[in-house]
């Protein structure tokens, strides 16, 4: 493989999980991890993605604007995000976690809507105080500077004394058989916090992250109660999930 070639999909694998392993990227494609780690330079210093140690990650999952050019498959997400505010209600408690898809839901969200938002995501917070009729309540704790969430034990305990009726949380990584999964354990820690608390759990996803595993499971298909994508419902890239008896919006 040439390295343009191999660098080309370095990068996107970056900007479909968000965060990516150095090691894993030597294993995928079968090069040394200094041959990754070179790869990696090259695409920071051509501002693709920010390197960091042990691996890298997107610059759309950094970037808080909504400019198209700004946010990796920014079209799909905003369908996706559309398709979410639809499940709202009054009265509602919400938990919603961070990435590029929730900002956009807590962007569009109806003026009218009165909602109370539980989040881990600062920028979600920040985002949702624009609408003055839903409350926001910052779930708080120690900041991960990847995943740009809350985590550790305060933020699980925090959430084992609520019960919202949705929660909104993206994928890093779907698969019919594997479940969910993430590649940072303090991430899927609180991810699995979200999901049981949980009344009903909804995962936004653009179709490029289906069929994809990361190395840490977070749970089964069958705890997942909606799955959002930009491709209609009916789309047969979604069967394996609609026969899980997910509900495929």
């Amino acid at each position: 493989m040439l390295k343009k070639e191999r660098q080309g999909l370095i990068l996107r694998e970056v900007n479909i999980h968000n965060k990516v392993l150095l090691s894993d990227l030597s294993e995928k494609f079968t090069v040394s991890e200094d041959t990754i780690r070179r790869d990696l330079q090259e695409l920071a210093d051509r501002n693709k993605l920010i390197k960091v140690r042990g691996g890298a990650l997107s610059r759309s999952y950094h970037s808080y604007s909504y400019r198209e050019n700004d946010i990796y498959a920014f079209q799909e997400k905003l369908v996706i995000a559309r398709k979410a505010v639809s499940l709202l209600r009054d009265g509602m408690l919400v938990l919603i976690s961070g990435g590029s898809t929730n900002l956009e839901i807590a962007r569009i969200l109806p003026p009218e809507l009165k909602a109370t938002f539980l989040t881990v995501s600062l920028s979600t917070a920040l985002q949702l105080l624009e609408h003055p009729n839903c409350e926001t309540i910052f779930l708080g704790g120690l900041l991960s500077p990847t995943a740009k969430i809350t985590i550790g034990g305060e933020v699980v305990a925090q959430l084992n004394q609520v019960r919202p009726d949705l929660c909104f949380m993206g994928a890093n990584a779907i698969d019919p058989d594997r479940g969910l999964s993430d590649s940072d354990w303090e991430v899927v820690v609180v991810k699995r916090a979200m999901v049981q608390a949980s009344a009903r759990t909804v995962i936004l996803a653009i179709t490029e992250k289906l069929g994809s595993t990361q190395k840490i499971k977070i749970c089964d298909l069958e705890a997942i109660d909606y799955l959002i994508t930009e491709l209609p419902p009916e789309h047969d890239e979604l069967k394996p999930y609609r026969n899980k008896g997910v509900k495929v919006m």
